[in-house]
């Protein structure tokens, strides 16, 4: 089997520094090869480990491409997240850079990320179309947050308010940011209703405590396989 295919580019976004992006593809990609595009979180950037090794292992398994993104705040070095507005404008810049150099037509673009990239990646899909939204085949979220830690009473629930697409969400159970469930219920009164992936003892990276005597990135394999099995279920009925 052919090794993948990583290619790596500077993308300007407007106002901003440019920013780089990773594409990690098949050797030989298909005609209809879905692409995966996940945003990072606050604390980190493209090469966080789990976006890397679901980079690696859906292009090694010829499932899908997959690109991640710097945000222009990671990209300067800086320790504060850009104004929701840059972070919004950053991921509508790769995706309309991905439907012109990469996707093509009939392919599926899935749209996802960790934490803060979740969020970003649910406000486009929710918003729609005519309100300045991104289309996507599905959203894979890799913990969003739900609520500030030990706020639990108040619920950020407006990025999700229209979610019409199928939708796969990840929580750990000792994550400060999601208690799962109080996002159970949020995810069934979706328009579409989601799906929930609970990694036990998973923390707002979903990685496992060494207290269970095994490696924090333990968790990534099965991960992975939800992942999989989302993408190829969602893309043969598209």
């Amino acid at each position: 089997m052919s090794e993948p295919v990583t290619r790596v580019l500077q993308l300007p976004v407007p106002g901003q520094v440019d920013v780089t992006v990773k594409i990690d593809s098949p050797a030989e990609i298909q005609p209809l090869t879905p692409v995966l595009i996940l945003a990072h979180g606050s604390t980190n950037n493209l090469e966080f480990p789990l976006l890397a090794y679901l980079a690696e292992r859906l292009s090694e398994k010829r499932l899908a491409s997959v690109v991640r993104f710097n945000f222009p705040f990671a990209q300067r070095g800086a320790s504060s997240p850009d104004p929701r507005a840059v972070l919004e404008d950053t991921m509508s810049t790769v995706h309309k850079h991905i439907e012109i150099e990469l996707a093509g037509p009939g392919r599926p673009i899935f749209l996802g990320g960790k934490s803060l990239g979740a969020r970003t990646a649910a406000e486009l899909v929710s918003r729609g179309l005519d309100e300045g939204g991104l289309p996507a085949a599905g959203l894979i979220l890799l913990v969003y947050p739900l609520h500030s830690p030990g706020r639990k009473e108040q619920l950020h629930l407006e990025p999700l308010r229209r979610i019409a697409i199928p939708s796969l969400f990840f929580s750990g159970t000792r994550d400060p940011l999601c208690d799962p469930q109080l996002l159970r219920p949020v995810l069934a009164g979706l328009d579409h209703p989601g799906e929930l992936y609970v990694v036990e003892g998973g923390d707002h990276s979903l990685h496992l405590p060494r207290s269970l005597r095994k490696s924090p990135d333990d968790s990534y394999p099965t991960i992975a396989d939800q992942v999989e099995r989302f993408i190829d279920r969602v893309a043969k009925a598209s």
